[in-house]
């Protein structure tokens, strides 16, 4: 049922793993240094048909440079951590108690709000799409930034609300009788005997749904418009018209685009897989 671990394969099969790893790392790693490579290009080489080979002189500091100060990038980058970190803490804060109680406490029809939550994470979002726009529209919330907050924080409940209820309910649960028959409160028991075995669940959770919110594009583009509340995501295909075809600025755009999600995971990487393996072994 589950893949033998190499340790265990045979001699030649771990070569053939060792020899076709780094080769496949390679071709998945492709696009990105290719984006790469586009970012510190000048524009006379795309012009010239040179897409793929050496730079003919590197233009980083440049095209970096007009990406920061010629275009709108700082306040698209200012739009997504405003939308972005909102969302983590309001998605994660009740995807906590919404997973406390439907983990915790037994009560008729506990499985079917859970499938409730459940269900939407099934919908597609382009069936959503017409509905949710006519809603922000007369909620007056279109083309804002907290109009696509509480969207996203509506859309990713859900599936955050799956992943806290089932890490709740693989907890100790002799700790939260201990506490109930020592007469603590349930919002205590929430607050100091839950939700402190929570924090490689909450670790894991946040960097997932900041790289889902930070790398969205298409609620960014349905529900605003413009740089007042676009996101990077959405903001950085303004390049179009501002640069014409500029290809090298687009690629450097999309590296700097790239970079929070990435940072953000390496900075809570312990966390994270310490999060998604817990509980996974005895």
């Amino acid at each position: 049922m589950f893949p033998t671990p190499i340790e265990k394969t045979s001699r030649q099969w771990q070569i053939s793993y060792q020899v076709l790893l780094p080769f496949m790392l390679i071709i998945w790693l492709l696009p990105l240094i290719a984006v790469a490579n586009f970012s510190i290009k000048p524009e006379t080489d795309f012009v010239n048909g040179n897409y793929w080979g050496i730079p003919s002189s590197f233009e980083a500091l440049n095209n970096y440079g007009k990406v920061f100060l010629e275009s709108n990038m700082p306040r698209y980058l200012w739009n997504s951590l405003l939308i972005t970190v909102p969302t983590v803490i309001g998605a994660v804060a009740l995807s906590c108690m919404a997973g406390f109680a439907l983990g915790v406490y037994r009560f008729r029809g506990n499985l079917l709000i859970f499938f409730i939550f459940i269900a939407g994470n099934f919908v597609p979002f382009q069936i959503l799409m017409v509905p949710v726009r006519d809603l922000t529209v007369n909620l007056n919330l279109y083309d804002t930034k907290t109009g696509l907050v509480l969207f996203h924080i509506a859309f990713q409940t859900g599936f955050c609300t799956l992943f806290m209820r089932n890490f709740i309910r693989a907890l100790p649960f002799p700790l939260i009788e201990a506490a109930r028959v020592e007469g603590v409160a349930e919002w205590r028991i929430f607050l100091f005997v839950v939700l402190p075995l929570m924090k490689p669940a909450l670790a894991a959770l946040a960097v997932l749904i900041f790289t889902f919110i930070w790398n969205d594009y298409f609620w960014a583009v349905v529900l605003t418009q413009g740089p007042g509340a676009q996101p990077v995501t959405a903001g950085i295909t303004e390049f179009n018209s501002q640069f014409r075809a500029a290809y090298h600025l687009m690629s450097a755009g999309s590296i700097v685009a790239a970079l929070p999600p990435v940072l953000m995971f390496f900075l809570m990487q312990k966390h994270f897989i310490a999060g998604l393996t817990l509980g996974a072994v005895k």
